[in-house]
């Protein structure tokens, strides 16, 4: 089969290797759409804080069953999505439902190779059926989970003032979530392409620009309040430590975006707000339920998130094309 290999920063290869063998309990899966996420070019930029070279990406996959454990309640030929959090079951995080932060996590495209080839073993529990969305939609449940599962930790209600600071995928699938769930969402950016599509594709009319003024804009939407809840996802150090002065006094703090370094706050300012502080990572099973039950319920625009696609074949050469801001990437899909 042939499989993409990301031999070392900045360096993929497309290869020649031997279609996978289904252990027990186990399905083999045909990949046929893989979703790019900011994970994977992060994996191209060798700032991926727990991965080891070499490294097959890819963990946004759906494709069809070709074969799987009779009690599984799978069958060939079944089109399917992945949750690639591969959770042991049994540690502290497992045994409370917290699956998304296991201490044994095996993340596809992360810890193991992933699904950026033609075909990939992996376990049934954590292959389910598409329910009637299509290959593409379903390759973009994971990204749109992580946003959901982000918004659920942040408890965002309805009229809450929220600030969603960094408008790539995930800040998008965070705002859209936030907004499902009534928040007043604000978006913040340095891209005015990307609050643009935040305009236009989701209805939030709420976005302020980076830069001089930023703050006091942002105050003036609120009366001077600031925000409820605030979700960062720039993959930014600097932006993670400065999103605090935006929260409101008695208000939350989701850091949804990593970064290779560490964060500090002024402590006074952290500690007069009663600030709640949050790590969201991953995704649960419940949150997948969640995105596939809002896209069936056609408020999640996928058709204008997918704005790239290419094969397989072709991935090599695309990727970093697509990794240049001008390049104007929501989402980009890979088609086996």
């Amino acid at each position: 089969m042939k499989a993409v290999v990301c031999e070392s920063p900045g360096e993929l290869r497309l290869v020649e290797r031997p279609v996978p063998q289904a252990g027990p309990g186990e399905v083999l899966l045909r990949v046929r759409r893989i979703g790019l996420c900011g994970t994977d070019m992060h994996i191209f930029r060798g700032t991926q804080p727990y991965l080891s070279y070499p490294r097959v990406m890819g963990h946004e996959l759906s494709g069809e069953i070709v074969t799987a454990p009779e009690d599984s309640g799978l069958h060939a030929g079944d089109p399917v999505y992945v949750m690639p959090y591969l959770s042991c079951g049994g540690c502290v995080a497992c045994r409370q439902g917290k699956t998304n932060c296991c201490t044994r996590i095996q993340v596809l495209g992360v810890h193991r190779d992933g699904g950026m080839a033609e075909y990939l073993a992996l376990p049934a529990r954590f292959v389910f059926r598409t329910d009637g969305i299509s290959l593409d939609d379903a390759a973009m449940l994971e990204f749109l989970a992580i946003g959901a599962h982000a918004v659920r930790r942040g408890a965002v209600g309805t009229g809450q003032n929220v600030l969603v600071a960094g408008a790539g995928p995930i800040g998008i699938a965070v705002a859209l979530f936030a907004r499902l769930q009534g928040g007043k969402v604000t978006v913040l950016d340095a891209r005015e392409d990307r609050l643009a599509f935040c305009r236009q594709a989701l209805g939030i009319d709420r976005t302020v620009t980076v830069g001089d003024g930023d703050s006091a804009a942002l105050a003036a939407l609120t009366n001077g309040e600031y925000y409820d809840a605030v979700f960062d996802a720039t993959g930014n150090a600097r932006a993670m430590e400065r999103g605090l002065e935006f929260v409101a006094h008695g208000g939350t703090y989701v850091l949804v975006s990593i970064v290779r370094d560490r964060i500090s706050f002024d402590d006074p300012e952290f500690h007069k707000r009663e600030t709640t502080l949050l790590g969201s990572r991953n995704a649960t099973a419940d949150d997948f339920r969640t995105v596939l039950a809002a896209m069936k319920a056609g408020q999640v625009p996928t058709g204008l998130m997918n704005t790239h696609r290419v094969t397989l074949d072709g991935f090599v050469d695309a990727l970093p094309r697509w990794m240049d801001p001008a390049a104007g990437v929501i989402k980009a899909i890979v088609e086996v």
